[in-house]
């Protein structure tokens, strides 16, 4: 692998760096959020890493700033590596709006790499298709409560380009707003092949999932006082987030979550963590209620 120092520019120390358990939220998930990053995990014996390393670097420099790269050696930081189900390397993970986006193992030749970067880079700078304009008005007829109005926007954008994530997700969102779970989840069995992996879709389909468990949710008065009778009850604790998330209260659902990550993080095949991340897909990567429960999740995770 290169190393960073003395002789490397300036501008490509800030597009390149090492990243530790410490460092890894700030350096990767939060960074994602303003421009893609891709992470490369090696270690100092690892052959094909010595090759591949370079090539990743190179390729992102190329890239002027519309990508990131971040470097993890397994060796020093085997919880990150274990965390993300790294089984070998080297292992390249690329994160945008706070997620992994894509990947691959093994080393490649030079055109694939740069490839694969183009294709990630490109991720913060699509070209615009005429149609946002009609996206964000459609966004805000949602966020004023004006559901069928953003419906009728939404399929509309969506009958002139069938792959644009933006208005796909709207979609499906705004047939949540109106309770119309139906509606949802054939709107989100009917997209394009093309955007079922979008970002915009995964949030949509989060909410939705999120939803479906709330119809079958208690109620959160009883929940809560089954929780404060035994706070052992993992499943009522559980059940009680599911019902707060139904009611729109996320910061209590998140908080719900943790506390039941931090009594028994093994209960029920990882239960919590599954649901925690749910959550954050379904709401924006950059909602105070994301980022401090990727924080606190995080600190319980590495500490």
């Amino acid at each position: 692998m290169l190393e960073l120092g003395g002789d490397q520019p300036a501008a490509a120390t800030d597009l390149i760096k090492d990243s530790s358990e410490a460092t890894f939220m700030q350096d990767v998930v939060e960074a994602s959020q303003e421009v893609p990053v891709i992470v490369d995990f090696w270690a100092p014996w690892c052959g094909p890493c010595k090759t591949l390393g370079p090539a990743l670097e190179e390729a992102v420099k190329k890239a002027g700033g519309r990508v990131k790269m971040v470097k993890v050696d397994v060796d020093q930081n085997q919880a990150i590596a274990g965390q993300l189900r790294v089984q070998s390397i080297p292992t390249v993970y690329a994160f945008f709006n706070g997620q992994p986006v894509d990947g691959f193992q093994g080393a490649l030749p030079p055109s694939e790499v740069e490839a694969f970067v183009t294709k990630i880079a490109d991720l913060a700078g699509e070209p615009d298709n005429g149609l946002d304009d009609a996206v964000a008005a459609a966004e805000e007829m949602l966020a004023e409560g004006e559901a069928e109005d953003a419906v009728a926007t939404f399929a509309a954008i969506l009958e002139e380009d069938g792959t644009h994530a933006g208005a796909a997700g709207g979609l499906i969102r705004s047939y949540l707003a109106l309770d119309d779970l139906e509606q949802a989840e054939a709107a989100l069995n009917g997209l394009d092949a093309a955007v079922h992996d979008a970002a915009e879709v995964e949030a949509a389909r989060a909410a939705l999932e999120l939803a479906k468990q709330a119809v079958d949710a208690g109620p959160v008065a009883e929940l809560r006082a089954a929780v404060e009778a035994d706070e052992n009850d993992h499943q009522a604790r559980f059940d009680l987030a599911v019902a707060l998330q139904g009611a729109g209260e996320n910061e209590a659902a998140v908080n719900e979550l943790l506390e039941l990550f931090r009594r028994d993080r093994e209960w029920n095949d990882g239960a919590a963590k599954t649901q925690l991340f749910t959550v954050f897909e379904a709401l924006k990567p950059t909602d105070p209620v994301v980022l401090n429960g990727r924080r606190k999740l995080s600190s319980m995770i590495f500490a």
